[in-house]
């Protein structure tokens, strides 16, 4: 009929690409679902007694084997409750220095059973070396820096026990870092709380992919500083 184009056939090169696309795009969203659902049910679920226990639990498992972070729950958590911050940030910096001490012993007495093969997961021998180096340098500036940044925490504490550095200089970096940062998050979040809740809701995709490349990037760089 008139005025009708015809149907354009679509190549099988055309349609492999497609379906990569798609397949790509579907790759990319499934972090921000995950986390997604992580969200509204920590939001649900922050005002409650278990909420706690459940976040320190995970700033424990983090410094010492765990790949999340504990901000993951922190941010939440503290948008649920604004008035109560500071006690969600001291719970976090408080199980992540338990977490810090459990790290160096599995590094002082137990890494032959338990450190190495937590290495060896993340593909981290060689940076050890390097960690060691940085130790030799300045303890405090290395724990500390690890402690504040995406940078793995878990390699530092354990390294900490296989160098054999001052466990008061450990808990000292760990503190200033960790409570900096988790301080700094909170305090942010109890200042500018329903901008950031709206901006988060708005801009949640990407935000879940900017949160998953910095944690994935903190693993990478310290595999590079072993290279």
């Amino acid at each position: 009929m008139p005025g009708i184009c015809p149907r354009k056939e679509v190549s099988e090169d055309d349609a492999r690409s497609i379906r990569t696309l798609d397949w790509i795009g579907r790759t990319l969203k499934a972090p921000s679902r995950l986390l997604r659902r992580m969200y509204d049910w920590t939001i649900g679920w922050a005002r409650t007694k278990q909420a706690p226990w459940a976040l320190f639990g995970i700033a424990v498992a983090e410094s010492s084997f765990f790949p999340i972070p504990p901000d993951v729950l922190l941010i939440p958590m503290v948008l649920a409750d604004r008035r109560r911050w500071w006690v969600t940030a001291l719970v976090c910096t408080a199980g992540s220095l338990i977490g810090a001490v459990i790290g160096y012993y599995i590094g002082l007495g137990l890494y032959a059973a338990i450190g190495a093969p937590i290495i060896e997961f993340y593909n981290l021998e060689q940076a050890m070396e390097v960690v060691g180096r940085r130790y030799s340098e300045n303890a405090v500036l290395a724990v500390f820096t690890a402690a504040f940044t995406p940078i793995p925490f878990k390699v530092f504490t354990i390294a900490g026990g296989v160098f054999q550095i001052s466990l008061a200089l450990l808990l000292l970096g760990s503190l200033a870092g960790r409570a900096g940062r988790f301080f700094l998050v909170a305090g942010l979040l109890r200042l500018f709380g329903e901008p950031v809740q709206r901006f988060i809701e708005k801009y949640f995709d990407i935000l879940s992919l900017v949160f998953v490349a910095l944690l994935v990037g903190g693993f990478l760089l310290v595999r590079m500083m072993g290279q």
